[in-house]
């Protein structure tokens, strides 16, 4: 299977590039990804091994992998990819990063919580995100400047847009587990901000901040992430009018951790965190 070799275009006014051909380009692989995915979803012959930092990594992972990177290098010849099964090629400014199963965890148990992320960066800044679940059947997008999606396509979606929610005694939050905190000694600081809360739910993985990105809920936060992780998450919860920084504060899926909110709590919720 092969996708065609999109071109790449710059703004009319000349004012940059926009990346609408990059997103339906992402668009096309996933449609492809989601049907090899689901095929290995609680497939009896599944195959799962322990990768050295003692994550799981199944055949589907690197079969996905393998192919978006197959569907990159002949779309997008100048790029670089960054994935978490293979790291890094190429040398472009601009870099694709995925992640071919974001909860492999719920994946390899059959918990359906799962998804591919695909995101552009150029240079420094994440200019790009799609996030496809199909065993939720969903799937979010953005662009810089076009606005946060969720939909089956671009020609059926809706625009998403944060919560307006300003207080904590108000707000959900959205979280992963606890054993990260208590590793990083930032446990005390999350039990008060969820005792702050209104409600908190640990979702878990991408669809926390998608909800965020949705307004269903209103902070998002995990203590130890990978780049891949969280690149296409960024544009996606922005484009959606929210926030996304490290717990240092720092914008952007580079500090190794992640706070997402509707940005009207960001602040509050590093005081607790960062």
């Amino acid at each position: 299977m092969t996708v065609a070799s999109y071109p790449q275009t710059s703004s009319p006014q000349g004012r940059g590039r926009t990346y609408e051909d990059d997103l339906r380009l992402a668009h096309v692989i996933a449609d492809q990804v989601d049907s090899m995915t689901m095929s290995r979803f609680r497939a009896i012959d599944l195959h799962v091994e322990t990768k050295p930092d003692q994550t799981p990594v199944s055949d589907a992972d690197r079969g996905a992998e393998e192919f978006i990177r197959a569907q990159l290098a002949r779309a997008r010849t100048r790029d670089a990819i960054v994935g978490e099964e293979f790291g890094e090629a190429g040398t472009g400014t601009r870099r694709w990063i995925i992640d071919p199963i974001d909860g492999t965890k719920n994946f390899v148990r059959g918990v359906p919580v799962w998804a591919t992320l695909i995101a552009l960066a150029d240079g420094d800044e994440v200019v790009m995100g799609l996030v496809s679940a199909p065993a939720l059947g969903r799937r979010w997008w953005a662009a810089k400047g076009s606005g946060a999606w969720t939909g089956k396509s671009i020609a059926s979606a809706t625009r998403m847009h944060v919560s307006g929610v300003d207080t904590l005694g108000d707000a959900s939050f959205a979280y992963s587990s606890l054993d990260g905190w208590e590793e990083r000694d930032k446990l005390n600081g999350f039990l008060d901000l969820t005792r702050e809360c209104w409600r908190t739910r640990g979702y878990g993985d991408f669809w926390s901040y998608m909800l965020v990105a949705e307004g269903a809920a209103d902070i998002a936060a995990e203590p130890e992430l990978e780049l891949y992780d969280m690149a296409a998450l960024v544009p996606i919860v922005t484009e959606a009018g929210g926030r996304f920084t490290s717990l240092d504060g720092e914008h952007g899926p580079w500090g190794g951790n992640a706070l997402a909110t509707n940005g009207r709590l960001h602040d509050k919720a590093l005081v607790y965190l960062g």
